[in-house]
């Protein structure tokens, strides 16, 4: 199922591009070090996943304890309760609170893909992984050079999103591998386009004028958008391309 993110961009200050020319240097090299630390953040919050599935997956008695009783709904809905946790109260939060709560996130949803090396090969994991990887950061890139607004196409895809979450939950019902098929490919488009707008908003929400602990819950909050978009493209590529375990 799909997991998503999306938190309210508005009520935050944003960069004047009338500014003086020394100005606008500080803030350039402000913003790549903001980027930087966001896609640190993502990269990091990957590994914690990756290395928690990886573990689980490699102990018989912790999957079927987690994949073989009633816990399985727990794993699966644990996320999406620190999901909202971190999106409507990351304005109340501390900075190290807020990052404490992102990679407990990253833990549990190890423990959530998990199944992922039960259900494909290794090396069907591996190659759609590098595919994803590749991907997004092509998408990201064009995101954050482009002079092209993409706030309209970000709406577009976010109703998309909507529509995957809820056709997700369905089919947990009706196990169709017809609208699995459906929701995959829909799904690598949504998240290929949500990866170029959410990059490119993550760059307009930045400015200098912002303090250490406010930058800080940014890049956390940039990066958890980011790792969710990586995470579902990563998901849906492997409905299509993977390769079932025997």
């Amino acid at each position: 199922m799909a997991i998503f993110d999306r938190y309210p961009a508005q009520n935050q200050p944003r960069w004047s591009a009338a500014q003086p020319a020394a100005d606008q240097a500080i803030f350039d090299l402000g913003l790549r070090s903001h980027m930087l630390r966001v896609y640190n953040f993502m990269t990091l919050g990957l590994g914690v996943t990756g290395l928690v599935a990886l573990a689980v997956a490699a102990t018989p008695a912790l999957s079927a304890l987690i994949f073989g009783t009633p816990l399985k709904w727990v794993v699966m809905l644990a996320p999406l309760v620190f999901i909202f946790v971190l999106s409507w109260r990351f304005e109340r939060l501390s900075s190290s609170k807020l990052q404490m709560l992102f990679w407990v996130f990253c833990g549990l949803m190890g423990l959530s893909m998990a199944s992922v090396f039960l259900v494909f090969t290794g090396a069907s994991v591996a190659r759609v992984f590098f595919i994803t990887a590749a991907m997004f950061a092509a998408t990201s890139l064009y995101g954050y050079t482009t002079k092209k607004d993409l706030s309209k196409m970000g709406s577009f895809m976010v109703m998309g999103m909507i529509g995957i979450v809820i056709a997700s939950l369905v089919n947990i019902f009706l196990a169709s591998s017809a609208l699995q098929f459906a929701i995959s490919v829909i799904g690598v488009i949504v998240f290929t386009g949500l990866t170029a707008w959410d990059t490119q908003r993550i760059r307009a929400e930045y400015s200098e004028h912002y303090g250490h602990e406010a930058n800080t819950k940014l890049a956390v909050m940039g990066a958890l958008s980011l790792y969710l978009n990586f995470i579902n493209l990563f998901q849906m590529l492997l409905h299509l391309m993977g390769n079932r375990e025997e």
